[in-house]
């Protein structure tokens, strides 16, 4: 089968490369490539580097509706195209192109989670199990008819780079499967349940403020789906601090408000308030500095009991 592939972070590659060893994969498009790092200087998405490592022609349109890409695009023949966290819309003249149609390798359980974050979604809200949808493509974010669904337990305190690689394989291991049933012409056209539905948006660096009304374990689902972009952070003496490490811990009654310091010193570690009971803090980055064991932090830092982070 000839397939133009489209996707550009990580959780796209490995669908990528198992196309690779089973299908003719004539063209890959991909986000062109971004300022990154403190250099500011151009970074090429994952799944273009993985792409050029295996000699295949990419494509980095900024946009899918001009009749240059359009001419682009039925030049490759291709017989179907497969999308995995592509991030650029495609018009339906793009998505009626192909003779197989279009297909995506979604990172949730449909129509749960629909939008651009389906896996720190999960995190956030402390689900116990996910999975990947793959779906015929339609004008809609997400709102295809369904081919196969296979779901995934979450661990425990897993967080977002290690779900993320898990839900690669699964996603490879899917569209493998999708595209046989496509080839024998048997694909189901499953409609969702639109009244099920909602939305997760993109994650913005604000999103890792911590909201120290919430409780340990939101506190705690927030770390796991943000690490390490954005990351958790707070304001201390007006310096952001960033947590790294937070575990739920009992503590007497205390009628201090959330993100009040309750006991900052190495017997009890550091300990927050938070809206329903105390967090320790076990890992934490100052300003301008690493990663550090909160007891090393405290050994050099002294904070005050009774001191509050906003």
């Amino acid at each position: 089968m000839k397939i133009i592939y489209m996707g550009t972070p990580d959780f796209a590659v490995l669908g990528l490369l198992k196309l690779i060893q089973h299908h003719e994969v004539v063209a890959v498009y991909t986000q062109p490539d971004r300022p990154a790092g403190r250099g500011h200087k151009l970074a090429v998405s994952p799944v273009k580097a993985a792409a050029l490592a295996h000699g295949l022609e990419v494509q980095q349109p900024t946009s899918l509706r001009t009749i240059d890409a359009h001419s682009q695009l039925q030049s490759y023949g291709a017989d179907i195209f497969v999308v995995a966290a592509y991030g650029l819309i495609l018009p339906k003249a793009v998505l009626d192109m192909p003779r197989l149609g279009c297909i995506n390798i979604h990172a949730s359980l449909l129509p749960k989670y629909r939008g651009a974050s389906p896996i720190h979604a999960a995190l956030l809200n402390g689900d116990s199990h996910t999975g990947i949808t793959i779906m015929h493509m339609d004008a809609g974010i997400d709102t295809g008819d369904m081919i196969l669904q296979k779901s995934l337990d979450i661990l425990p305190q897993e967080r977002l780079l290690e779900l993320q690689d898990r839900m690669a394989n699964l996603g490879a291991e899917c569209v493998l499967e999708a595209l046989a049933l496509l080839g024998k012409g048997i694909a189901p056209r499953t409609p969702q349940n639109h009244d099920e539905s909602c939305y997760a948006p993109m994650i913005k660096k604000n999103d890792g403020h911590i909201n120290w009304n919430h409780s340990t374990q939101q506190i705690i689902n927030c770390l796991r789906a943000l690490d390490p972009w954005p990351g958790l952070y707070c304001m201390y003496n007006g310096q952001p601090l960033k947590i790294w490490g937070i575990e739920a811990v009992s503590s007497a009654p205390s009628d201090a408000l959330p993100g009040t310091i309750l006991a900052a010193d190495s017997s009890s570690g550091l300990l927050i308030k938070t809206g329903d009971g105390a967090a320790k803090i076990t890992e934490i980055q100052p300003s301008g500095k690493k990663r550090m064991a909160t007891y090393d932090y405290l050994r050099g830092q002294r904070m005050e009991a009774g001191a509050v982070f906003c």
